[in-house]
């Protein structure tokens, strides 16, 4: 018998995973069974009726108290449990910045799931976070070096969602947290809104969408014949963390602001401005009036246009360059050569494939990303820090579920080296 036959083969390490607040569908629960069955255990601490709602499984803990007092919660819950591995969406609200800094100070992992940068099939897993807090090389030749051998991204959509049950299942979880409120009376939410006024903005849009959709294809229409250069700013939500944590900006008003301000000044007089607002806006602040309000004082009211629909990719073809705090839309300018100007903190701004100099400049010299930079961007990205799948619908939800599980665990069941 061999030295090596007479060592026994050492059982995969057991892990205990606890989730925090994740999106609203089933991933989260999904990823608990496939880690569940593969012997390690998986905890959850529910905050609101609706966290409930949406773990419905052993594991399950409520907590009813106050704000304050959560940090010392979550952390002695960790070291009761001997937690080892914490997932969440979102490290940027307060209850989840408290227990990604108790975690970091028990040296547990942190993986935070979000909705994917590569759209609209993929999901991003990350360990620590996103923008500020990821991990992705901002180094031309780190990014180039760290996705030699990775493959193309396949591009076929293989997983398709309805808006009707996202909206179904944003429902289900902020109307019993509405209504229900008196079963965790302390929780405070991290949105700006109250879900009630949200909904009522997005009827309103609903009832309106047909006429603004026409609007906005038939100004689109025009700048294209035109034949003026122009250049797109794609609004992002007013409560995007993204925006919100990861940028200069304190609010959109501001990077509106800074925007136009910058263009007003710096951009050629021949120059237009087409700016979209996001479609998933809730129609609560009126940002045509605010946006008409900038260009009027700069005396550009003729040169910036809003729209609220139209073909994103298809603006960004005729369009000289693209303008974001922040936004995934990036992703579309790369696949098409355009320029790119960030305004904030993001795993895609870096020298090479975003422009380095300064948004007064971008608008007369619009430099746009080296190619091969991109495509190693985007393999990079899909090899590591993403997974094929989506929040919502079942099939989606499942096979991203089960790539963030294979993420976590290799064959071992050791640690899974996910980012350098």
């Amino acid at each position: 018998m061999t030295a090596e036959a007479e060592i026994p083969a050492r059982a995969p390490a057991k892990r205990t995973f606890l989730f925090l607040q994740g999106p609203s569908s089933p991933l989260f629960s999904k990823c608990a069974a496939g880690l569940e069955a593969r012997g390690h255990t998986c905890l959850h601490i529910n905050l609101n009726i609706g966290d409930w709602i949406f773990w419905r499984r052993p594991g399950g803990t409520n907590y009813r108290g106050r704000p304050e007092r959560w940090p010392d919660f979550v952390r002695d819950f960790m070291v009761r449990h001997g937690v080892t591995d914490l997932l969440l969406l979102g490290e940027e609200r307060p209850y989840h910045k408290a227990a990604v800094k108790a975690a970091k100070a028990l040296s547990i992992d942190v993986y935070v799931i979000e909705m994917g940068y590569l759209r609209p099939d993929w999901v991003t897993f990350e360990r620590d976070g996103m923008s500020s807090n990821s991990h992705f090389p901002r180094d031309a030749q780190q990014i180039l070096a760290e996705a030699a051998g990775l493959p193309e991204p396949d591009w076929t959509i293989r997983y398709r969602q309805k808006f009707s049950v996202e909206a179904g299942y944003d429902l289900l979880y902020n109307l019993p947290n509405v209504f229900l409120w008196f079963l965790y009376p302390h929780y405070r939410r991290h949105a700006l809104f109250h879900p009630l006024a949200e909904y009522a903005g997005w009827v309103v849009r609903l009832m309106r969408k047909k006429s603004a959709e026409q609007a906005a294809q038939a100004t689109c229409a025009q700048l294209l014949a035109s034949g003026k250069p122009f250049f797109v700013y794609p609004l992002q939500l007013q409560t995007d963390y993204q925006l919100r944590a990861h940028s200069p900006f304190a609010n959109q008003q501001e990077a509106i602001s800074t925007v136009v301000t910058s263009f007003a000044a710096n951009a050629p007089a021949d120059c237009q401005l087409l700016i979209k607002l996001h479609p998933l806006d809730n129609g609560l602040i009126d940002w045509r009036a605010y946006i008409a309000g900038q260009a009027e004082r700069y005396g550009i009211v003729a040169r910036v246009h809003v729209v609220d629909g139209g073909n994103l990719d298809r603006l960004i073809d005729g369009a000289r360059g693209l303008v974001t705090v922040n936004s995934t839309a990036v992703i579309g300018a790369f696949k098409r050569q355009k320029a790119v100007k960030v305004l904030g903190s993001a795993v895609f701004d870096a020298p090479g494939l975003c422009y380095p100099g300064t948004l007064d400049a971008f608008w007369a010299d619009p430099v746009p990303a080296e190619k091969p930079l991109a495509e190693a961007f985007f393999r990079l990205i899909a090899g590591k820090y993403q997974v094929r799948g989506n929040f919502y619908s079942q099939e989606g939800s499942s096979a991203a579920a089960e790539a963030i599980v294979r993420r976590l665990l290799d064959a071992e069941g050791e640690r899974s080296v996910i980012a350098a």
